[in-house]
């Protein structure tokens, strides 16, 4: 999924510790999160495991209070997919899109609904049960007004400042406060527009009448399916065409539970779509002429869309000149036809109001102000984990495998994980190369990859591989007949969420990110292995996934990966100066599978491969493949390619 999905916006800041509340008071903390917001408890989750000193201040009498208004029409559109086949935890958090990280099995969404797009009532229900079941320490009714920096030896401390005078004192101040205060654009007459945040949601009040909805975001299409057994036409105009979710892949876009005014468009069925820019455009009222006298004897305003070059000078947005009417001057204009109700569904963006100059932290480019979609939960750790290391110079969490466990490793996480997987082409995993062994470090934010030393206190030296998860970049019909690619061979022009294995012999630069493909999570690496995309997302074909893998890993860490039963470490220990390195490992260890022993059920928890004649490994400076792969009869087309 893209970084602007994240409902945290982290400001690291000074140091301090906690007192009891009372008016006029002052706290000394380490940590205050902003906000008891989905993203707000989940940081105090991993603050309270970590033992660090932390307060979540939140303005409501409960948690995740946006979720009591919104959605207005109080259907969630993340998914929440209890069935799945599987028992295996990580696996399953993959398809719920609704549960927070915690320790406990058993604290997921599911405990409060079973639907697949739930209630939008049920989030604050589930956040309630996750702050009391982890005892996570949160004040509420707290109402931050004033949020100020002030010096502190090499850095700054926070002053946060509420409703009762009292003061918090903070050495990181983090916000998860989220985008809540809605999107307005001043143009002419936007005083007659209705705002999403305050419109009735009943029907009812709409029947029969001509509604006009600014924007094409989900708030816009939720708005625009409830109104369609009612109104007698819904109009949506926007500066941009609609972004469909399975066409963008980012699940904050148009969703099909809300795209039924799509199909009365496309069936012309009085609906429609169209594209203006909405600063150019001008809302007038105008009250109805006709014979026909309206009901109760009152002449009925109507609501014109026209454009702001046609309105004259010093003309006020009621009662228009016929000439200032769109109508007017084209004909067939497609908005010519007056409105009964204007509507503003333009998403929402983040309160600077609160912050000093001091203070302020920059405005992001990126953030899209839709509705919350999916989780940013793996975000949040990420985030937890730099601090810790800057912080408490904790190193980022990391596994240290043998060369031979690395493939067994990748492909368990290729098909399991769900923090790549829900964040694709955000997060990574990073395989440091050292020789016989490697460490593997989760989830790392690939934007932040040239400062990856200084963020994990892992120091890059023999290399690295960066595995991800991401889409093709070609511009395909989705549901076209070649949709999908099924060739491994082809692996690299898949269309659909597949893994990709990045392999650099140094750690990108900033200039190089900066110049990297246009599209591309990653700078052009030295070598890149797409596994070829699957229909079912099992990556853990013998032929079609693990062998091309096998195949890259070898070439990239010059290394004969192959498994061999005891009796083959035995011979080849006899036949040669240096047997295989599972060999060295395993059987020279006093370990080893026998020939009749049971092969595992999975690729990734097993791979044995029929043992071959065996030469000595090649020289570290060579990526040439060396003679004994060839003579294992295994074919020399890896699915390494040098360009995309």
């Amino acid at each position: 999924m893209d970084p602007s999905l994240s409902f945290l916006l982290c400001v690291l800041v000074g140091f301090i510790t906690c007192s009891p509340q009372h008016l006029n008071s002052t706290h000394h903390l380490d940590y205050c999160v902003l906000g008891a917001g989905p993203s707000g408890l989940q940081m105090g989750h991993f603050l309270s495991r970590a033992k660090r000193d932390y307060i979540i201040l939140e303005r409501n009498s409960g948690p995740g209070s946006f979720f009591n208004k919104y959605p207005r029409h109080r259907k969630l559109i993340s998914i929440n997919k209890i069935h799945t086949g599987s028992n295996n935890r990580e696996f399953n958090l993959r398809h719920d899109w609704n549960s927070l990280l915690s320790d406990k099995p058993d604290l997921l969404f599911r405990r409060v609904s079973s639907e697949f797009y739930p209630p939008a009532d049920a989030f604050p229900l589930y956040l309630s049960l996750y702050e009391r079941e982890l005892r996570l320490r949160v004040r509420y009714g707290v109402d931050i007004g004033n949020i100020r920096a002030l010096p502190s030896g090499n850095e700054k401390q926070y002053v946060l400042t509420d409703q009762h005078g009292s003061l918090y004192f903070c050495r990181v101040l983090l916000l998860a406060t989220g985008l809540w205060v809605p999107q307005m654009i001043e143009f002419a007459g936007s005083d007659l527009v209705e705002g999403y945040e305050s419109i009735s949601t009943n029907p009812e009040d709409y029947k029969n009448q001509a509604v006009l909805i600014l924007g094409k975001g989900n708030s816009a299409f939720e708005t625009a399916q409830s109104l369609l057994g009612s109104a007698s036409r819904v109009h949506m105009v926007s500066r941009s065409p609609v972004r469909l979710a399975w066409q963008t892949h980012y699940v904050g876009d148009l969703r099909a539970v809300n795209n039924e005014v799509l199909d009365t468009y496309q069936l012309k069925s009085l609906d429609g779509l169209v594209e203006s820019r909405l600063e150019e455009i001008a809302i007038t009222k105008r009250t109805e002429e006709g014979r026909l006298r309206p009901k109760h004897g009152r002449k009925k305003e109507k609501l014109y869309l026209t454009l702001n070059k046609f309105i004259q000078n010093g003309s006020s947005s009621s009662n228009p000149k016929t000439e200032e009417l769109s109508g007017f001057h084209i004909d067939n204009f497609s908005m010519r036809k007056p409105y009964d109700r204007v509507i503003r569904c333009l998403g929402f963006k983040f309160n600077f109001s609160i912050f000093d100059r001091t203070a302020c932290p920059p405005k992001s480019e990126n953030a899209r102000g839709r509705l919350p979609a999916v989780t940013a939960w793996y975000t949040v750790k990420a985030v937890h984990r730099i601090l810790e290391h800057r912080y408490h110079r904790s190193l980022w969490p990391s596994t240290k495998l043998s060369s031979t466990e690395l493939m067994p490793w990748i492909l368990k996480r290729v098909n399991e994980a769900s923090g790549p997987y829900q964040m694709f082409q955000v997060l990574g995993d990073i395989v440091l190369l050292q020789g016989s062994h490697c460490t593997y470090l989760e989830e790392f934010p690939l934007q932040a990859l040239p400062q990856f030393f200084s963020l994990s206190g892992h120091k890059v030296t023999n290399g690295l591989i960066i595995l991800v998860m991401q889409y093709g970049k070609k511009k395909i019909d989705y549901l076209g007949r070649n949709r999908a690619e099924t060739d491994w061979t082809r692996a690299w022009k898949s269309n659909f969420l597949h893994p990709v294995l990045y392999y650099y012999d140094k750690l990108p630069t900033e200039e190089e990110m900066k110049l990297r493909p246009h599209g591309w999570p990653l700078p052009r690496p030295k070598a890149v292995h797409h596994m070829i995309e699957d229909f079912l997302t099992e990556w853990d074909a013998p032929i079609s996934h693990v062998q091309p893998l096998q195949r890259f890993l070898e070439h990239c860490i010059q290394t004969d990966l192959r498994h061999f039963y005891a009796e083959a470490c035995f011979r080849l220990s006899l036949t040669h100066r240096k047997p295989p390195l599972s060999c060295q490992n395993g059987y020279l260890k006093g370990q080893g599978l026998p020939q009749n022993g049971k092969n595992g059920h999975k690729a990734y928890n097993t791979v044995m491969t029929s043992p071959e004649i065996f030469e000595d490994n090649p020289p570290q400076n060579s990526f040439g493949f060396s003679n004994y792969l060839t003579r294992a009869e295994l074919p020399i087309s890896t699915g390494i390619k040098h360009e995309l």
